[in-house]
Parts: structure tokens; sequence; C-alpha cells
């Protein structure tokens, strides 16, 4: 049945003839949302619940008029209005059971955006319509819209780079194109701007294969920070599990998103660059008992969240927002196996980077590895298929999960990230764990058969300190952030290099630039895959922030005018990311052996020596104050074969790491290992470049705090 429902003191909203002149139809249950075909419109949504569901359809002026929806199959309220189209906004009203306590939010005054709404038109406005019984939210929430489908994917198809192959760029669609001076200026911050020809040319000359963006599922602003003149910037406050955030597209017009998201993945895939989505189906923006009901609260509490078993009226929190999602739930379940689909099927994207990872693991208290979850993204044909990167913890109890994930996923390796962080800072005993990081891992994850690239070796990301300003900040300064600098991590494994932020020393700005070219080089010639965060490649800093997550502003964009400062970093960057390309024994697809291979002349793969030249023995390892040691990749010692089963064969390098405060000296292999051997990479340079070539068992010199990359060479 459809009535007019006028808003407050608005004039009658439109009548039947105005909205539906064909009729209703009772339409179909599957699939959810708000779906056109061409004809008219099929609106679906799951409430197990509600007592009466009504559709809201509202135009231009903002006027509704509501549906009543009578067709209901396992619990899904359902219709088709035939000449409906493209452009059309709406919501739900969910008639049924205001009892709180029990944990039931069930509230008709509230207009709720669709779960499977597909783009989104409008803001909220933090009256109190949204958090307040009773009162009518219309006029002061989004509305979802319904969109047209169709697009010109062209010849696009998924690069599908295999993961040995793959070097992560971490960006924000927002920072990373606000001031590129190549970007017009109407494009800046947008879809469209990630898709423009001088943003992809940057990527392609750094070598990446991916760009991991941050956050685009339609997210929430929170009250709290826009009242204190921020803004939430990162975005991981998500309510719209199948929307584009329609902040991103350049067009100012409802549902633009959708069709410009489209067109920069498919620029993207034009120039061989794979699109992951960071996604947040941990929580929703909807917060704890008090936040506003937007949308999930409203529909079917109880069943969309995890509630507390003593006190139904208040929320499980094992994210630290206010809520987790009820993963337990086939409703839920099914919203983000939907979710993901449609992000592969329709909009091409071709993987995913699992926020707070472990809460979708857990169906009881403890995370499972076998949990339903990962049992629907096993068995699924498409999800199975594409890149799954988990961030593998949460704040909950026993939520820290690195290398425990199943064999299909890979993993945020935050012990490589601390790893490696303490080696080049110099913290003692860090030798024999340094090791293990550099060579993929394999005590985290060779024993649910995963390879090395299962890691997903990072050293800084978009929650910490950037590479700048992990050398150059010993405490956190996130003053700006309104929260007297209690937010964000306090032990973040930095180190200053002898001055606090910003200083004139020649001394330490040049240390600082030597161990940004370290850490950058350990990162990308490390077995396993590596993950970069947007500017680090020219040096960006945030000041000493550590949490820029409320900051949208010059402090955490991109300052594109460092890629001329800094151009000797750039530089350095895009040589290092291309010695990892040129060279296959960098990015092995099995895991080092440590002993001679059969049939291969008893070739070693590798082998890890002292400055003097010796195999390490287990007293070398253990030692507390050894920071050096250099290892041998032998080039004709991989097993594994090339995707035609051809023998992979490569030139043999040395690395030479001193992470000691003297320079030392490096006597170099004798005639087993190479007859001479050239410098290929230098991290005490500007730009890695080195003229150095010596003979086997020559003594090398090795700055104080530098990795040197030698190649072997035959003089002969």
């Amino acid at each position: 049945m459809l009535e007019s429902a006028p808003a407050g003191d608005s004039p009658p909203a439109p009548d039947l003839a105005e909205v539906a002149p064909l009729g209703v139809w009772p339409g179909t249950a599957y699939p959810l949302g708000a779906t056109y075909d061409g004809a008219g419109v099929n609106f679906s949504v799951f409430s197990e619940v509600a007592e009466r569901v009504e559709l809201c359809l509202i135009n231009r002026d903002g006027l509704e008029t509501r549906l009543s929806l009578e067709e209901v199959d396992g619990y899904v309220w359902h219709a088709y209005l035939p000449g409906l189209g493209p452009g059309q906004r709406y919501g739900y009203r969910v008639h049924g059971p205001w009892d709180p306590e029990r944990g039931l939010r069930c509230d008709a005054s509230k207009l709720l955006l669709d779960p499977y709404g597909k783009a989104f038109d409008g803001e909220f406005d933090g009256d109190p319509s949204l958090h307040t019984h009773g009162l009518d939210s219309l006029g002061h929430t989004m509305t979802c819209v319904v969109i047209n489908p169709y697009f010109d994917w062209g010849n696009d198809r998924a690069p599908k780079t295999p993961y040995h192959e793959t070097v992560l760029y971490e960006a924000h669609v927002k920072g990373m194109t606000m001031t590129h001076p190549a970007v017009p200026e109407e494009l800046r911050g947008t879809y469209a701007g990630i898709a423009h020809p001088a943003v992809i040319e940057h990527l392609k000359s750094l070598g990446v294969t991916a760009i991991e963006l941050m956050p685009v599922h339609q997210f929430m602003q929170d009250t709290v920070l826009l009242d204190q003149g921020l803004r939430n910037y990162w975005g991981y406050n998500s309510f719209g599990y199948l929307a584009p955030h329609a902040d991103y597209a350049a067009m100012p017009r409802a549902g633009a998103a959708v069709t410009e998201f489209k067109a920069m993945v498919r620029a993207l895939h034009e120039e061989g660059i794979e699109v992951i989505l960071d996604v947040v189906y941990n929580h929703t923006a909807e917060g704890n008992h008090k936040g506003p009901t937007i949308a999930f609260r409203g529909i079917d509490n109880a069943a969309y969240y995890r509630l507390l078993d003593e006190d139904p009226s208040k929320y499980k929190d094992y994210t630290g927002t206010g809520n987790s999602l009820n993963v337990r739930h086939p409703h839920t379940l099914q919203l983000i196996m939907d979710s993901l689909r449609y992000w592969v099927l329709e909009m091409h994207v071709d993987g995913f980077r699992f926020d707070l990872a472990a809460t979708l693991a857990r169906e009881l208290h403890d995370v499972d590895r076998l949990s339903t979850f990962f049992d629907l993204v096993q068995q699924d044909p498409v999800v199975s298929q594409v890149k799954l990167i988990a961030e593998p913890w949460d704040v909950g109890e026993g939520g820290y999960q690195v290398g425990n994930f199943p064999g299909l996923w890979t993993e945020w390796n935050g012990k490589y990230r601390d790893t490696v962080r303490d080696y080049w800072r110099g913290e003692p005993a860090t030798l024999g764990e340094f090791a293990s990081r550099l060579t993929g891992s394999s005590d985290l994850y060779e024993a649910t058969g995963r390879r090395p690239s299962a890691s997903i070796n990072f050293i800084t990301a978009h929650d910490g300190f950037t590479l700048n300003d992990l050398v150059s900040y010993n405490e956190k300064h996130n003053e700006a952030n309104g929260e007297g600098n209690r937010d964000g991590e306090s032990h973040n494994r930095s180190w200053n290099c002898g001055v606090e932020g910003p200083t004139d020393d020649p001394d330490v700005l040049a240390l600082r630039a030597r161990q940004r070219r370290n850490l950058l080089a350990t990162l990308v010639l490390s077995q396993g895959t590596p993950m970069l965060a947007h500017g680090d490649e020219m040096g960006r800093t945030q000041h000493g922030n550590n949490n820029v997550y409320c900051q949208d502003s010059e402090l955490s964009w991109m300052d594109w005018s460092l890629a001329e400062t800094n151009a000797d970093l750039l530089q350095f960057t895009r040589r290092v990311i291309a010695l990892r390309t040129e060279h296959p024994i960098f990015r092995r697809r099995r895991f080092l052996a440590g002993r001679p291979i059969r049939n291969r002349d008893d070739a070693r793969d590798i082998a890890w020596l002292t400055p003097a030249g010796e195999e390490m023995t287990p007293a070398d390892w253990d030692s507390g104050f050894g920071k050096s040691l250099s290892v041998y990749l032998n080039g004709a010692g991989i097993p594994e074969p090339g995707p035609r089963g051809e023998r992979i064969t490569d030139d043999s390098f040395l690395l030479c790491f001193n992470a000691h405060d003297e320079e030392l000296e490096f006597a170099l292999p004798g005639p087993d290992y190479g007859l001479g051997w050239s410098v290929v990479l230098d991290c005490s340079t500007p730009t890695g470049e080195s003229a150095t070539a010596l003979e086997a068992g020559a003594a090398l010199t090795v700055p104080a705090r530098c990795l040197l990359v030698l190649r072997h060479t035959d003089p002969s």
C-alpha cells in the first residue's frame, strides 16, 4: 500500500500516480538492495524483527512517499516498481519493537539507509533526531540513490599480478591527489584524480603493481570531530559496503561516484596496476548504544551487531569503535560476502585488505581460524580468487593473530615492521629475528602451506609515523588532534638520530637520509610482498603526528613539491624497486632452504656470514651486541621453476648490513662464492649509485649504519 507522508510542516508528498504510474509489482527477495534492470527497480531488504517495513521514495524537494512492502519471503521484504529508474532517492522505515534493554531498537521515525545501498546522497547534519527515539530524521540523514549499473568496461582485464611479483602502494584517494600540480584543481581529491595520467605515471615510474586504497566504502563523519573543526580523514567509519564514498567523486551528481570509480579502475588496469580496497567489515559508523540510528541498528539490531549477553542494550566491542558486526548471523555474513563479490564482479577490483580482520573470525569469544567467515571465503568461486590481505589483529583479548590466518590469506606482518625498525635503530639481540623477517618469515607462514609472499612486509603505513618521521622523532606529536597528545601509539620503535624534529645539523640530516634509504632497501629486497606508504618515496612528513585520522589537511596530504626537494630519495626508491623487479632472487616463490639443493651441483641458495667472511655460528646469532652481518643469495640455487616450467637462474648477490654506529671492514667471500663483486646499491649515497668493484676475498669498508648490495661478477 502506498501512502503520502509529509515530513513535519512540509507540503504534501507526491501521490501514487506520480511515483508509481505503472503500479506496484511483488518483485523478488533476491538480489537484496535496489536493482535497476532497464525497466524498473526491485527493492529488497532483510529484517527478521520487523512487523512492517515501508519503502520511502524521496523527491528532489526532500519529500517522501511511503510504500508499505507487502511481500515477505524469509524475512526479506520486497517490491518492484516498473518505470522507476536511476537517480531515485530512497530509504526505509521499519516498524517493530522498541525495547533497548532487550536489544530491540526499531523506530519508524528514523529514515533508514539500505545496507545494500550502492550510492548515497546528502549528509548527516548531527540533528538530535539521529539519536533520539521518536524524532523524525528525514532531512537530517543521507538518502540512498538507485544507480545505473551499466558501464562500458571496454576490454578491461584484471592484471592478476602474482603475489611474488607484487609491489603494494598504500594510498589515500584525497591525500594523494590534493596538491598534485599536474592534476586539474577540480579533479584533486577524487577517483578521477587517482586516474589522472600524471598520478598513474608516478606509480609506474616507481614500479608499483598495485595501489591499496584506504577506505572508499561510504563512510560517516563523526559529530565530535566536526564540532572541533576536524574530520574523519581516514574513513574507517563505514556504513555503505556496496557504495563508493560520494565525497571522492569529482561530479556533484548523485550516484556519480559509481561511474567515476569504475573509470578509475579501468584506467589503472590499462597500465597494469591492480586496485586493492581497504575494507572495514568489523564495525559500522553507528558506534555504541549512544550512537546515531542510520541503518543497521534500526533495521535489525540483534542480527547485525554483537550484543553483550549480560546487557543486550550494549555492544561487544572488539575494535575500539563502539560495536562489532555479528558475523555469526547468516544475513550479516551474506552482506559481507555479497559486498565482496559486488566489488569484484561489478567494480572490477583485484583484492581486499581487511581492517582488524581478527574480529571477523570471532564466533564466540576466541579467534578461530576455522570460523564460518573463512569457510565462506574459501569456497567462494569469486572472492577466493582475488588478493586477500588481513590486518591480523584487533583490540580484543587474544586478538593478535599474526601468522594464524588460513592458507588462502596474506597478512600485514607486524613482526616484520617491528623487527626491521629495531634492527636499524640499533637495538641489541635482533640478528636472529631480523634474518627470519628478511627471508620471508617462514616461522609464521610455512606451517600453513603458505609462501613467502604471504608476508606483507611493511615498515610504515597510514597508522603511525611516516618513513621520514620514523627517523626524525622519538615521541609522537599529536597535539593538533585535540586529545592532549594521548591518542596514537606511544611505542613507535623510532629514532630521531640525535635531534627531535626539524634540524639544520648536517650530520643529523645525513644520518636520517641514510636511515631512510636503509629501511626502504631492506623492505624492497626482503623476501615477501613489500608495501610502501604513499609519499615515503619522497620523504613525506606529518611533523611527528602518528595518528592523522582526523587531519584532512596539508598535514596528512602528500606534498608533491617534495618530488623535487627530495628527488634523490625518489630516484633511490625507483632504483631499488627496479633491482627487485629485474632479479627473481629477491622475489622467490618458495622459502629459502639454507642447505645444499639436490641435483643442482649442491648449490646453496643462501649463506649467512659474519663481517669477517665466516659462516655465522649459533654464538654469532645469539650475540646481544652483534649488529652486522652479510647474506649471500645464490642465483644458481633457485629450485622453483618459472611459469612455463623453465629453470630460473639469476645473478648472485651479497647484502652487507651494518647497523653499528661505526664503519666496519667486511671480508668479501672468496672464490667459492664468486670471482668478483660490484656494488649495485650503496645506501650511503643519495641515489644509491656506486662504481665500486672488488675481487673475491677483498676487504670492503661498509659505512656506519649502512646497507650495501653487491652483485657477483666474473672478470673473465
